[in-house]
């Protein structure tokens, strides 16, 4: 194995991991894994290559692998879930759950123009208020099943 191959394998296991965690709706898009982990690779290479130290190149290469996904809509629905939900169901059923939820919050986030720092600007209390209530009016018309 060259080592251009074992840079995209590792490029590709931290973004699959990031994906099924925070993003689980693009976990199976391999097309968009393979295209973000290649160009990844190709970004440190050509920094290593060009004489940047080892820091600066993993810099480089993880701005391309995660551009876009700072700011998980599946992770704060989970925040949402867990933070406002948890004593109505069991700790096992909070994260299928917020899956679950996921599409039915997506037309709150259309609202919001998700930037990677979202989160720690003023607008995110606004939609995790407009999710909590997205998900109770839910709950109350389909109960929890």
């Amino acid at each position: 194995m060259d080592i251009q191959q074992k840079d995209l394998s590792y490029f590709r296991l931290r973004l699959q991991e990031l994906l099924n965690t925070s993003f689980p709706e693009k976990a199976n898009d391999q097309k968009f894994i393979d295209q973000r982990s290649s160009w990844a690779a190709n970004a440190y290479e050509g920094a290593f290559r060009s004489g940047n130290a080892i820091e600066q190149c993993n810099e480089i290469a993880n701005y391309i692998l995660f551009e876009g996904l700072y700011f998980s809509k599946f992770d704060t629905v989970f925040q949402v879930v867990c933070n406002e939900f948890d004593t109505i169901m069991a700790d096992e059923e909070l994260r299928p759950f917020a899956f679950r939820m996921l599409p039915v919050c997506e037309p709150v986030f259309s609202g919001y123009e998700l930037t990677d720092d979202f989160a720690y600007g003023y607008e995110f209390d606004l939609l995790y208020t407009e999710i909590t209530g997205t998900i109770a009016i839910w709950i109350e018309k389909n109960g929890l099943q």
